[in-house]
């Protein structure tokens, strides 16, 4: 989806080694967008840091990120060869030497690698070793027109480059400097022809046509307003000038409407960014208004959101001229719903920096109990993502490497909703933000606030975000891990903190949990101030369970200092215990089984014996 993508303009350069840092440097020196990505135990500064080579690699390449490796081809190649795909749809992958000499387009040649490996070269001074042939002879890839550009029937572009290369000439109709100084056989009396367009147009075999996005399409819409609506809205406008969707490079509308879902879809199926304009932005394009409206202005603190946003979004830019030399090319349309006005630039196609706001996006991300081996794939991708991270300051000390480059907000221990407010804040600015927790953020963590705030409070600022739950191992997951599988039949989780739920009614749940024989993992156990809850569930327990009924206390999971004990339930008491610490206790059927090792291996049966047995008596009746 787009919303993924689109502020990713840049390559990731990836490198491994310090040697390799000097080169990465100048590339993102010379590169909009460029992020250096770097090994997070060789490389000492970086914009994104990993730990796992292979794997970062295969991430950014199904995200669509385009991929410049200051390292040996072959790295590149071996990690990357379970990944590949269509050579149609691959991002660009470039092999450069460390000492600038070469630039490889690997993958994607047609997709953007062979035009950055001679811009690499050129600002390296290196060479670019480029194969294909069309690159080859006429300095262009016909099928991978430059960023903004559309080719509008791929599939035509191999025969009619093979016609070239067989020596017959084109026209250049109409186009952008690209084609123009590109080594082509032109020739005015050429069978072939190439144009650029923005309308809709039919070709022949001997016709390329290149489509630039320069059509921008401001969309207002009721709440909840059915994304057919606004598409067949949007489509019919485009046909009322004859422009052709490919043309189409942006989407804009009102701050108000940023969590619309017929918006995002809108922009999904057009391939095109989102961006807003808050109302007094709008409310500025007033006197330009073709259609100004007071009901619109009740509504929304503007006198038109459709045309308005259309018109913040060509600002005092160039822009081909509409009826009666309006900015507009399309003056507002109107369904039962929904609104839609079009403008179109003269200067080229929509790049980045695109204007407006995109929607914030909060990502509330679980980062496990701390060792990085239990940390997820998509919480690192997430945190690369952000702008911001937010939190509990041991949760981003937790994230080490991977904080660098990054907008940290940290706060201390009891500043839960503090924090969680400045998150929602900083993505309500447009900002991508990611919440740190420990653990899984669904659990006793974060995730639950977020949705809490959004519900208590009429801030539509957050009721706009995009937001984003990435799980993550638990704490009771990773001490069952490290004990062997105490959890292995039904269980439930308890919190011993009575800061925000009445101990009475902790009391409740724990008796209910020992009468159902449920293993039970203890959350918040002990802490400077609550010392005695941890002795009052142990005896709530022995009045359901056998004194001996193993025990696991886990402290400092996955972090220096990491302690897992196996004790039994009569032993169990606050010593020794504190809030970095799990409690798992284990039902009447759990086991310990003592295996020659420090800790000894605790497991609770399914029922699979039985359940043997039970098939074997099924056997026997049937005379089997």
């Amino acid at each position: 989806m787009w919303c993924c993508m689109e502020n990713l303009s840049g390559p990731a350069i990836f490198i491994l080694a310090e040697s390799a840092r000097e080169t990465a440097e100048k590339l993102r020196a010379a590169i909009p967008g460029a992020e250096i990505h770097g090994l997070s135990r060789r490389v000492s500064d970086a914009d994104v840091f990993f730990e796992n080579a292979a794997a970062h690699l295969n991430r950014l390449h199904r995200s669509g990120r385009e991929i410049v490796g200051v390292c040996a081809a072959g790295i590149l190649i071996r990690a990357l060869a379970p990944a590949l795909s269509e050579k149609t749809s691959e991002p660009g992958v470039v092999a450069v030497s460390e000492d600038g000499g070469f630039a490889v387009p690997l993958l994607g040649g047609h997709r953007g690698a062979n035009r950055r490996a001679r811009e690499i070269a050129g600002i390296l001074g290196g060479a670019a070793a480029v194969t294909t042939a069309g690159d080859v002879h006429f300095g262009v890839a016909l099928d991978e027109p430059p960023e903004g550009y559309v080719l509008g029937e791929p599939e035509k572009a191999k025969a009619f480059t093979a016609r070239l290369l067989s020596g017959e000439k084109v026209r250049i109709a109409s186009g952008s400097a690209w084609l123009r100084e590109a080594s082509l056989p032109v020739s005015a009396a050429g069978l072939l022809s190439i144009r650029e367009e923005i309308l809709k147009t039919e070709t022949g075999p001997e016709t390329l046509v290149y489509y630039p996005r320069k059509v921008v399409i401001g969309v207002g819409c009721e709440r909840g307003c059915v994304p057919d609506e606004v598409s067949a809205l949007v489509h019919r406008s485009l046909d009322s000038l004859g422009l052709d969707p490919r043309a189409v490079g942006l989407i804009v509308s009102i701050a108000l409407k940023a969590g619309e879902p017929a918006l995002h879809l809108l922009a999904e199926e057009f391939g095109v960014p989102l961006r807003f304009f808050s109302a007094a932005t709008l409310e500025r394009e007033a006197p330009r208004l073709a259609n100004p409206s007071e009901v619109v202005f009740r509504e929304t603190g503007c006198h038109g959101v459709a045309e308005g946003a259309v018109l913040a979004a060509l600002g005092s830019g160039r822009a081909a001229p509409g009826p009666g030399g309006t900015l507009l090319a399309l003056e507002k349309q109107k369904s039962r719903r929904a609104t839609c006005a079009i403008g179109i630039r003269e200067e080229g196609p929509w790049l980045e920096p695109f204007p407006g706001q995109p929607r914030g996006e909060l990502f509330v991300i679980g980062l496990g109990p701390g060792a990085s081996g239990w940390r997820t794939a998509e919480a690192e991708d997430l945190i690369a993502r952000a702008t911001d991270l937010v939190g509990y300051e041991l949760y981003i000390e937790l994230a080490g490497p991977l904080t660098r480059g990054k907008r940290l907000h940290s706060y201390t221990l009891g500043e839960e909703e503090k924090r969680v407010r400045a998150a929602l804040d900083l993505a309500g600015e447009g900002r991508r933000v990611g919440l740190l927790c420990s653990g899984d953020p669904g659990i006793y963590a974060m995730a639950s606030l977020v949705y809490e705030l959004i519900d208590r409070e009429d801030n539509p600022g957050w009721r706009r975000l995009h937001i984003q739950v990435s799980p993550g191992v638990s704490a009771f997951q990773a001490a069952a891990a490290r004990a062997g599988a105490p959890m292995g039949h039904d269980f439930c989780a308890i919190s011993l903190s009575d800061l925000m739920t009445p101990w009475e009614i902790i009391e409740r749940r724990i008796l209910a949990a020992s009468e159902g024989d449920f293993n039970i993992a203890f959350y918040n156990p002990v802490s400077a101030r609550r010392t005695t809850q941890l002795g009052r569930a142990r005896e709530i327990l022995l009045a359901y369970r056998p004194p001996e009924t193993p025990v696991i206390v886990a402290r400092n999971l996955g972090r220096p200092g990491e302690e897992v004990r196996v004790i039994a339930l009569s032993e169990l008491s606050a010593e020794g215990v504190d809030m970095l610490s799990v409690v798992l206790v284990g039902s009447s059927e759990t086991r310990v089984s003592p295996n020659g090792s420090a800790t000894p291996r605790v497991y609770s049966p399914r029922g699979y014996g039985q359940k043997d047995e039970v098939g074997k008596d099924k056997s026997r009746r049937h005379g089997l």
